[in-house]
Formats: C-alpha cells, structure tokens, sequence
C-alpha cells in the first residue's frame, strides 16, 4: 500500500523518473509554458516551484542546487535574471495549472504549465 506517499511514479523507475521531470522543469523555465499530462504537470509543477523557491535566495549555495535540477545554461541564466527579480516578492504559487481536453489518441488529461503573472 502506498499511504502517504506523496510523489507519483508516473510509470518509470527512479531515474528516469527524475530525468523527465528535471527535462520539463528545464522546458518551462526556458519557454514558460509547457504542454504535458495533468499527472506530470503536478509532479513538474512541485518540482519547478521548489526550484525557483531555492533559485530566490540568490547565493552560491541555491546557484549550486538549482544548477542540478536545471540542465540548460540559458535557462540557468533566464532564472536568475528574468524570474528571481519577478517573484521575488512571491511566497510562492509561481506556475499554475490551466486543464485542456483529453489527448486524441490515448485519452489521456492534458494540462498547460505557465508561470502566473507577478504583481
């Protein structure tokens, strides 16, 4: 039984698990908006907000840490220059959720990821 556990599988061992999600929290931060299943989305959203979360106390230390999650330079770059300064007021709800139809040949939820805008 899997109670209280928190994360989804999504099908996929550990590490590739791990690659997908580090691949899409990449993809959103580079093109700020991505298209993928709802169960993916959730599980890219958690880890992208927690990113961004870590990526606003601005040292060598979150540098570092964000530097694992986010595997592109100029994504890298595009969080400390463009999103830290943007949420930085933020607590936290950076990226939501907006529901699409079903997929046409699988069936299967479909979500869009974008960051909401700042105040």
């Amino acid at each position: 039984m899997r109670h209280k556990m928190k994360i989804k599988r999504l099908g996929r061992p550990t590490d590739q698990r791990m690659a997908l999600l580090k691949n899409q929290v990449t993809r959103l931060f580079l093109y700020g908006k991505i298209e993928t299943t709802e169960d993916k989305a959730r599980a890219t959203k958690r880890l992208a907000e927690k990113t961004l979360t870590t990526a606003k106390a601005n040292d060598l230390h979150a540098k570092k840490q964000v530097r694992v999650i986010v595997n592109d330079k100029t994504a890298f770059k595009k969080i400390f220059e463009e999103y830290v300064p943007k949420y930085a007021e933020r607590k936290g709800g950076y990226i939501s959720i907006v529901k699409l139809p079903p997929r046409r040949g699988d069936g299967a939820g479909m979500a869009i990821l974008s960051f909401v805008e700042a105040e």
